[in-house]
């Protein structure tokens, strides 16, 4: 059965590709910023928006597509239970980068099948990474070798590309540090044979 990714990330097709799993793209258009902007209001930690995140783009595409399964998927960074968002600037990359240089910090990432406009599985994982100590120069450095547009669609590192030179250890699964904890997805697949 083919699966639809309410997702624009690239990298979360590619992952679905590398693993055989037959997918569509099908964005959900939410305003992640405004969702994020009311939830935090409501006193949510990192790891509740991202799972609330998934589950709305994952509900959304659903109810316009009967009968078929949908998969949502949100990744964020939480460093001291602090909700790191992605650069709207390049300024605003370094400065993120900064914040998170020499401290330990978690990636968190949930997904979400949803079937007829109502969620029928969730699971969500979280990878601790701590970053080198790095001066400004080395941060801008990186920085120089990633389009504005990355930056501002995946965040301020890229584990699939340079972006590992940046840790001093990341503690986690690959996939899910990429944004899809596909292990999971396939288990939950064949345990329902879907």
């Amino acid at each position: 059965m083919k699966i639809i990714l309410a997702s624009k990330s690239g990298v979360r097709k590619k992952i679905l590709d590398k693993y055989k799993i037959d997918s569509e793209v099908i964005i959900s258009n939410v305003d992640e910023d405004e969702i994020k902007e009311s939830l935090l209001l409501e006193g949510a930690n990192p790891i509740s928006i991202s799972k609330n995140l998934a589950e709305i783009k994952s509900i959304r595409v659903s109810k316009k597509n009967p009968d078929r399964l949908v998969l949502g998927a949100d990744s964020v960074i939480s460093l001291n239970e602090e909700l790191i968002n992605k650069p709207k600037s390049r300024e605003e990359a370094l400065k993120i980068l900064k914040k998170l240089n020499n401290s330990k910090h978690y990636l968190i990432s949930s997904v979400c099948i949803s079937k007829n406009g109502a969620m029928i599985w969730n699971h969500t994982d979280s990878s601790e990474l701590k970053m080198k100590n790095l001066n400004e120069e080395e941060l801008s450095t990186y920085l120089s070798k990633i389009k504005t547009e990355t930056l501002t669609a995946y965040g301020v590192y890229q584990i699939e590309a340079d972006g590992l030179d940046l840790f001093e250890y990341v503690k986690g699964d690959r996939d899910s540090i990429m944004g899809l904890p596909v292990k999971e997805i396939i288990n939950y697949i064949k345990k329902f044979k879907l």
